[in-house]
């Protein structure tokens, strides 16, 4: 196993009729040897795999070699791939190639790693001639020959795949004119037909700038997930960079990752994918030029909300920092010719469960998912398992060139939404099961929890039938929110009390004394907000507001032995 063999194309099927006697053993007298050498540069060195990878190796040729014999140049009939078109001297079994696809997918193997492989199979002592290069420009074709007939493009020269053309997608999320009916609109409403997605950015998948981008070939620009390089850099040049200023937490530790590396073309990628199967979208995943910036995530989700989305008016787009992103977007798509949307879509914006953490407490009402109607149990957080394998090959990828590692990035992507649709049947119907189970058991705990309630629970329906409060703000959930706010000010203001020192100075007691009575005031319009929810309401009995007395007594009931202190005044006090 692992050593060297002298094969002729008759160990193939379609062979070349090579005759068997112009080989010999290795074992052979010198005379004979030469012979072999000789009769050797009549034909191609020949790179396989045989019936098993174990077989393979690479096997030697001499200096010279051609066609001296007239036989034809071995072709796809003999299921050998030429490592040039014109004179070729090597070739590559289509097995060895398929092979190292897999491996590559699978194994995150490197062309480098399978080349020795395949080197040490066919000696492991001494070294062979150096294939390394041919075996890199002849996967590149077959990786590129592949796709294009899966996607049936292999016989047809004259028409183009498009942007997005050797890409799958999720074969479950809604897309008119592929899943869905001609009649779709007449049997779902506009919820049901929505479009999830879910933006995300990677800054392990850095490149270097390259030493000639003018001499980089691409073979499939923009035709799988990521985005066509041109028009993209293009956008880029006449987009402007947005500073605009944040009203929720700082989010600054994404913005500037690997702002300040001069040595890269690309600090990054930005994906988006459907937030419920996690299939990456083809044709939006874009570069990272200096940071996550708002005109690479605008043509990313642009290019995602355009994709086979004709007709549908709903798209729930979740993001890191949608918060901030969502306040401009409409104004930044206006002022960007590059940036389109389908006509008459509403995007609603959402934050992740596990990033909304770090958000202000008054973005978890509007952007948590589990207040948005038909978002379903998500997460948002889809992109981040997908990363995992990505962070492996992240490496290898930085120094490749721009077209290698666009087209090595779509293969992974592709392959991952080939599982994704493979496994797509079994996993669906385990989940339909399992809500299904689920669906009884909320019923029954519902029913149990109706069955025990208080019969003044007509009093929470005509609160939920009364939408606004004399502030203006949101009925009942306005009013709770505010009543939440009023306890956290006193149990503050109790904090404080308790960490002063006696006696109270003058200036202090004032001080204390007007905190109290805007707290009063507070209390006094929570209550009378109260009323007005509970307004022809036949409650039993009188309501009498039980506020803790120690922020509705009079001044003349403070403590004499207490003082408060400005906030440059403020002891310090050891933890």
């Amino acid at each position: 196993m692992g050593s060297s063999q002298h094969l002729n194309f008759s160990d193939f099927p379609n062979s070349l009729d090579i005759p068997n006697s112009d080989w010999n053993d290795a074992d052979d007298p010198p005379q004979s040897r030469r012979h072999i050498k000789r009769v050797a540069a009549l034909y191609l060195d020949v790179i396989l795999e045989g019936e098993q990878l174990a077989k393979g190796g690479i096997y030697p040729d001499p200096d010279e070699a051609g066609y001296m014999t007239g036989e034809e140049p071995p072709n796809h009939r003999q299921r050998l791939f030429p490592a040039s078109i014109s004179k070729p001297k090597t070739a590559f079994t289509f097995s060895v190639l398929d092979h190292f696809l897999i491996d590559a997918l699978e194994c995150k193997t490197s062309a480098m790693s399978f080349y020795q492989k395949l080197k040490r199979f066919t000696n492991n002592a001494l070294p062979e001639r150096d294939r390394y290069r041919e075996l890199m420009r002849v996967s590149w074709l077959w990786r590129d020959l592949k796709h294009r007939k899966w996607f049936g493009f292999g016989h047809d020269m004259e028409q183009d795949p498009g942007d997005g053309g050797l890409a799958l997608f999720c074969p479950a999320c809604p897309q008119p004119g592929v899943n869905l009916p001609a009649d779709w609109k007449v049997h779902y409403d506009r919820d049901t037909i929505m479009r999830q997605c879910v933006i995300d950015g990677n800054f392990t998948a850095q490149h270097m700038k390259m030493n000639k981008p003018e001499l980089d070939v691409a073979l499939s620009d923009g035709e799988g997930y990521m985005v066509a390089e041109a028009p993209y850099q293009s956008h880029l040049k006449q987009s402007l960079d947005s500073k605009e200023r944040s009203t929720c937490s700082n989010h600054r530790a994404i913005n500037a990752a690997n702002i300040n590396k001069s040595n890269l073309w690309s600090t990054g990628i930005g994906a988006t994918a459907c937030a419920q199967h996690g299939c990456f979208v083809p044709h939006s995943v874009v570069d990272f030029q200096k940071g996550e910036r708002y005109m690479n995530t605008d043509y990313s989700i642009c290019n995602a909300l355009g994709y086979h989305s004709e007709s549908i008016t709903k798209a729930l787009v979740i993001y890191d920092v949608g918060c901030q992103w969502s306040i401009n977007f409409r104004s930044r798509v206006k002022n960007s010719p590059s940036l389109l949307l389908p006509p008459a879509l509403e995007i609603v914006p959402a934050v992740g469960k596990f990033h909304l953490a770090a958000h202000k407490l008054s973005c978890f009402p509007r952007y948590s998912l589990n207040f948005i109607k038909d978002a379903g149990h998500l997460d948002g957080e889809i992109l981040e398992t997908l990363w995992a394998p990505f962070n492996k090959i992240s490496p290898t990828a930085r120094s490749m060139t721009q077209a290698h590692r666009q087209e090595v990035y779509d293969d992974r992507m592709r392959d991952s939404n080939w599982k994704k649709l493979v496994g797509m049947v079994p996993s669906l119907l385990k989940k339909y099961k399992n809500s299904n189970k689920c669906l009884e058991e909320m019923n029954e705990a519902y029913e149990q929890l109706t069955a025990v309630l208080d019969p003044d629970k007509e009093l929470w329906l005509q609160l939920m039938k009364n939408p606004k409060s004399p502030s203006g703000n949101v009925g009942s959930v306005a009013c709770l929110a505010e009543g939440i706010s009023i306890e956290d000010s006193q149990d503050q203001l109790r904090s404080e009390i308790r960490q002063l020192p006696s006696p109270m100075s003058t200036r202090q007691e004032v001080k204390i004394s007007e905190k109290r009575q805007r707290l009063s005031s507070r209390i006094e319009k929570f209550h009378s907000n109260g009323q007005a929810f509970c307004k022809g309401l036949d409650i039993d009995g009188t309501f009498t507001p039980q506020d803790d007395p120690a922020f509705c007594e009079s001044d003349e009931e403070e403590h004499e032995d207490r003082e408060f202190w400005d906030d440059d005044e403020r002891p310090h006090v050891p933890m």
